[in-house]
């Protein structure tokens, strides 16, 4: 498979700005792996085609208010600065991303808040847009945390041109969320809504949490036309005994295994043993699935329509089938389905 088999060109109005209404209100195009025939529906309708025994995969990773503006000392230039995570918490150290990253150099000072109450020195170049800043804060950690989670924003990814509202807050994060450290969101999990989870739990349909925080490495474009070269940036996984249990014992009941979103498939196939069971995991996944793949432990899989060149559907080709998702996606926009992160949803069985 090459770069240029996932080229395509979006229509700019089906491009979703905002979210539906309602969390489910969303299209759901189901789409056969095996024969790849498209049915569409509304996400509301997603639990016809699970039954008792069967699971969901689903991340619970929160989204932090990651995007913060800056001015940079002596010239006061408008910058962007994108908190990627905390390297070290003593030091108030963090791994950034800043826009524009040819205005910054090492030493540079910047400031924040209406009064410049917090500060940041530029100590190390990263990447040729990547930055390491030292926050120099007197007070408590937890004083800081609250300080930078106020002037954050909710980091809304850059093609969505508005304003950002005050539902974005709410509706950029699944109702599961649960811990922090995502810069962006587990979009396919943005469907659930609190009457699907209720009719899932009626229904005997579990849920497995696991956790993977979400970087910009997820983005990040695909600069090679070989996809064998290239290199995902790490991300943070954690899956617990808890979910493990839940996962193989569906497995082991032939039930099925559904992974919700293509951060939840990363997480469990980077944590998958060769009898295609899932054990626990603490650590990093800098794992790239792209077509051919075989899948060992999910075999349904909820997802967005995703940006062309991008990973994100590059793993959704592995898993449904390159012909099948690439007739898929020219349906969808032919149907006017929404793409990106607040659009509209895929099952793939």
């Amino acid at each position: 498979m090459k770069l240029t088999s996932f080229k395509f060109e979006v229509p700019k109005e089906l491009i979703a700005l905002y979210p539906t209404k309602d969390r489910d209100g969303a299209k759901l195009m189901v789409m056969d792996r095996k024969t790849g025939k498209i049915e569409h529906k509304k996400f509301k309708n997603v639990l016809d085609y699970f039954d008792e025994g069967d699971t969901f995969v689903v991340n619970d990773t929160k989204v932090f208010p990651a995007r913060m503006w800056g001015n940079k000392e002596k010239t006061g230039a408008k910058i962007e600065v994108f908190l990627l995570r905390e390297l070290n918490r003593e030091s108030l150290l963090w791994d950034v991303v800043v826009d524009p990253a040819r205005k910054i150099r090492i030493g540079n000072k910047l400031y924040f808040g209406k009064d410049d109450e917090l500060v940041a020195e530029v100590i190390d170049n990263t990447t040729s847009r990547g930055r390491t800043l030292r926050f120099l804060f007197d007070g408590s950690y937890e004083e800081f945390k609250r300080t930078i989670t106020e002037m954050g924003e909710t980091p809304l990814p850059h093609y969505i041109k508005r304003d950002l509202e005050a539902s974005d807050a709410d509706r950029y994060q699944t109702i599961y969320a649960q811990h922090e450290g995502a810069v962006a969101a587990p979009t396919a999990g943005i469907h659930f809504s609190r009457e699907i989870m209720k009719r899932a739990e009626l229904k005997g349909i579990n849920f497995a949490p696991v956790t993977l925080h979400v970087g910009l490495g997820t983005f990040r474009p695909v600069e090679v036309e070989d996809l064998t070269k290239h290199k995902m940036d790490s991300e943070q996984v954690v899956i617990g005994q808890k979910a493990c249990d839940i996962i193989n014992a569906s497995k082991d009941a032939k039930k099925h295994v559904c992974c919700v979103g293509t951060t939840t498939m990363r997480a469990i196939e980077s944590s998958a043993s060769t009898d295609h069971h899932i054990k626990p995991y603490n650590g990093w996944t800098n794992k790239f699935i792209f077509p051919p793949y075989d899948f060992g432990v999910a075999d349904r899989m909820i997802t967005n329509f995703h940006m062309p060149e991008s990973t994100l559907l590059m793993m959704v080709a592995a898993f449904g089938g390159y012909d099948h998702v690439w007739n898929a996606y020219k349906v969808a926009m032919k149907e006017k389905y929404r793409f990106f992160s607040y659009g509209d949803a895929m099952l793939i069985i």
